[in-house]
């Protein structure tokens, strides 16, 4: 079918800029090199577009529910839980549906109880942890220091500690470059440090805002540069818009100056700001719509019926609202594929 059959709102994925964004990343940062994370766009298919075309057999998610579908849909030959867990039963079950399908699983582990948990599901089935390091973003991690202790404990527990991981999350969506390589330079001295305790073959660290900028860490976490967004559009990366929201007009009020489309705040991620309407000025966005202003050098009123595009500022909360992504050449559907990673 065609673009303006789909029903509205709806997710648009162009193939043409998708393919350019797999090609342009795994050129950058080849096979092994990079290990995508799956966080960004919750689906299967696509994350198997990236392994088929980059040349990735490595693959991170940040939920179990991620990776329990990556599994069953034999995607990735070697998966990283990038997050902190304590269901000792769930992680369990998929250490050992990973082994059933000849997939290497870890897990990042940042304290003793994490290690703990990951000890008890290793019981079930072969696992292996990356010890999660602090540097910078007061998210998750331990402190740089305490590294070589958790590891020697997950050994004690019978683990293969592969090495360290630490993310820069404060540093990726600053548009500053000489700022952000400076910061990544900083952050990566820290997990160096940690490394030197821990060991192991794997340094993982990054996203999609820096994946250039790392010169010692052996693989990089990118997973928003398949899709983008406008927020990391303005770091001038050379990743396009490869998906976008369509809505319909539905009304408009020509006396206020104003149009309203059936795309609201339960499309979108508004961490990163308001979604940009295509030609148009975003006025503000409510539960279930997005007024804008028309642009009044447009030959023709816009009118109800239309249709609009919306970029979003923030793709990974945008896709998970979600249940498909209608994949485009052109004007013409190709394909539909499931958000089959959503939820937890």
């Amino acid at each position: 079918m065609l673009v303006d059959a789909v029903p509205t709102p709806a997710l648009i994925v162009d193939l043409d800029d998708l393919d350019h964004n797999i090609d342009a990343m795994a050129a950058a940062r080849p096979g092994p090199a990079l290990r995508p994370h799956v966080k960004a766009h919750k689906c299967t298919e696509l994350a198997r577009r990236t392994a088929e075309r980059g040349g990735h057999d490595r693959f991170c998610a940040a939920t179990l529910r991620e990776l329990e579908g990556m599994v069953a849909a034999r995607v990735g030959a070697d998966l990283l839980l990038a997050n902190e867990t304590l269901d000792v039963d769930r992680l369990g079950r998929l250490a050992a549906a990973a082994a059933a399908a000849g997939v290497v699983l870890s897990v990042a582990v940042d304290s003793d109880e994490t290690v703990a948990v990951a000890v008890a599901a290793g019981r079930t089935a072969p696992l292996s942890v990356l010890v999660d390091v602090a540097v910078g973003l007061p998210r998750c991690g331990c402190a740089p220091d305490d590294a070589g202790r958790l590891a020697e404990a997950a050994r004690a527990g019978g683990l293969d500690v592969r090495g360290v991981m630490g993310y820069e999350g404060h540093v990726v969506g600053n548009p500053d470059r000489a700022w952000r390589a400076e910061q990544v330079a900083a952050s990566m001295a820290l997990l160096r440090r940690a490394h030197d305790d821990v060991g192991g073959d794997i340094t993982s660290a990054g996203g999609t805002g820096t994946y250039d900028l790392h010169d010692w860490v052996g693989e990089v976490q990118a997973g928003s540069y398949v899709l983008m967004d406008t927020h990391y559009a303005q770091l001038g990366l050379p990743f396009r818009a490869a998906l976008r929201v369509v809505a319909t007009v539905v009304s408009v009020n020509r006396d206020g100056g104003w149009a309203v489309a059936d795309a609201g705040l339960k499309c979108f991620g508004m961490d990163h700001g308001e979604p940009t309407v295509e030609g148009h000025t975003t006025f503000f966005t409510s539960d279930e719509h997005v007024t804008f202003v028309p642009d009044p050098e447009r030959p023709v009123p816009v009118a109800v019926g239309d249709r609009v595009t919306l970029l979003p500022a923030h793709v990974d909360p945008t896709v998970a609202y979600h249940e498909r992504l209608y994949v485009t050449r052109g004007d013409e559907v190709v394909d539909t594929w499931s958000v089959d990673l959503r939820g937890w």
